[in-house]
């Protein structure tokens, strides 16, 4: 299981000039050995029945470790029940960022695996790439239904209700907490704070400081710039203009609106009373801090919390709550993370793409999404996989996990659940964390953030200019 956050850092420049050469129709064919239709289009299954041989299918994923030892796991039980007919060969890519950089450069060579994972803030570049065919397309050829496929999952990856890619590893954020730490400052773990007022008020009484030195801070988190984005959403408000890049191609980032400033002003009076310390951006510093014990309370993802359970043990109990929201007038949910499966048909036979398809639909099932689940603690994107023995076993042994799946169904699916999908997202992402950072350091948050949107908006111009060419 990843125990650090994959840092989401790509390039536009990289971005631009695939569009650019996508535009100009470069890989606009389809070759390889059989019959091919368009390149975007779904074949039936009678492309795959009158293939001969093995169909080869390249498997580009980023997970390693635990993770990665799951996703062989899945590709050998695949490949068992389809032996002589498909194979898949999976072949580890590099973290996020790594992949999707191998990806882009794949398309200008006119070289791309069958099947891609891809982050979730790569989706509007995957989209615009016009390099795919859409999960949804195959699902509709098939009458396959998706109704299976978790709601707010599935809507991240949805646009005018049609599924692009397939959900495959999903996060959640959550509050963590100490649990021995807030019974001795008198507070109640069964009672969390669920907002940020609430989170400054109980960590007033959960710092402990001795001989001048803070040796228990009542909260820490990474300048992370997911979380700015789970509290956007958690306001009910969206982070990009045009509902979150989804009623047309989003123009601008919202940061300098009232909800962000809210955060930063948060953020910049936490470090300022001493009740955070400032371990910066990178999230293994933030997430050692809780681990060792030195803060009460800390935000991360459900993918963390296997690793948590794990150090912490014989130190301190593990609590999980739900991400707090901005403010405790707010309605709104968070946002879901991870990333999800692309089948490519550009430059790919018919009985290629409908493999992929067989594979990618076989990842999705409930038995596999059980079996991912309790491999790597990513929730299960179908929610059937819940009710099976060996998941509801997996979720006994770790009630802490409970917290996320009530959350995830709590959750009503809006456009500011479903996250901002933005061209150059990664980039945005940064810029958020550096407008943070620099409230953090003593900026005035309203001048941090604005900045930080002022920044990201030619970045944003030039994407859009590219893709209406």
């Amino acid at each position: 299981m990843r125990s650090v956050r994959q840092r989401r850092t790509a390039t536009a420049v990289s971005l631009l000039a695939v569009l650019a050469l996508v535009a100009a129709g470069c890989g606009s064919s389809d070759s390889g050995d059989g019959e091919t239709s368009g390149g975007q289009d779904a074949p039936d299954a009678s492309a795959l029945d009158s293939a001969t041989g093995v169909t080869k299918v390249t498997f580009w994923h980023g997970m390693k470790g635990a993770n990665g030892e799951a996703v062989d796991k899945l590709v050998k039980a695949f490949n068992t029940k389809n032996s002589g007919k498909i194979e898949v060969q999976a072949v580890y890519q590099g973290d996020y960022d790594e992949t999707i950089t191998k990806y882009k450069t794949s398309v200008q060579q006119g070289n791309t695996p069958s099947v891609v994972q891809i982050y979730d803030i790569g989706s509007r570049f995957m989209i615009d790439s016009k390099q795919t065919v859409p999960v949804q397309s195959f699902a509709d050829k098939d009458g396959y239904a998706l109704d299976s496929i978790e709601p707010n999952i599935a809507n991240y990856y949805s646009i005018d209700g049609k599924l692009n890619s397939m959900p495959f590893n999903t996060s959640m954020p959550l509050l963590y907490i100490n649990k021995e730490a807030f019974v001795k400052a008198g507070l109640d773990p069964a009672k969390p704070p669920s907002n940020l007022d609430e989170i400054m008020a109980a960590a007033k009484k959960l710092t402990v400081k001795q001989g001048g030195k803070t040796v228990q801070y009542g909260f820490n988190a990474a300048i992370y710039g997911w979380f700015m984005e789970q509290l956007i959403a958690q306001s009910g408000t969206t982070y990009c203009d045009n509902e979150n890049g989804r009623k047309d191609l989003a123009t601008q980032v919202n940061f300098a609106d009232e909800q962000a400033v809210k955060v930063a002003t948060w953020y910049q009076e936490m470090v300022k009373q001493g009740l955070m310390p400032n371990t910066g951006k990178k999230t293994d510093d933030a997430q050692a801090v809780f681990k060792s014990g030195t803060s009460a309370m800390h935000l991360e993802s459900t993918g963390s919390l296997r690793g948590y359970l794990d150090a912490a043990k014989g130190k301190f109990t593990v609590m999980t709550a739900p991400f707090p929201k901005l403010g405790s007038a707010d309605t709104g949910g968070p946002i879901i993370g991870g990333a999800s499966l692309w089948v490519d048909g550009v430059g790919h036979s018919d009985a290629e793409k409908r493999a992929s398809w067989e594979f990618v639909k076989f990842a999705s099932t409930p038995e596999q999404q059980a079996a991912w689940h309790t491999g790597t603690g990513y929730f299960p994107i179908n929610s059937k996989a819940l009710d099976l023995p060996e998941d509801k076993a997996w979720v006994a042994q770790y009630p802490q996990f409970t917290t996320a799946i009530t959350q995830l169904h709590d959750t009503k699916p809006t456009n500011a659940s479903s996250g901002c999908i933005l061209g150059v997202m990664p980039q945005a992402r940064k810029a958020s964390e550096d407008g943070l950072e620099k409230a953090v350091l003593g900026t005035d948050p309203a001048t941090a953030m604005k900045a930080a949107a002022d920044s990201i908006k030619p970045q944003i111009d030039q994407y859009n200019k590219t893709v209406k060419k």
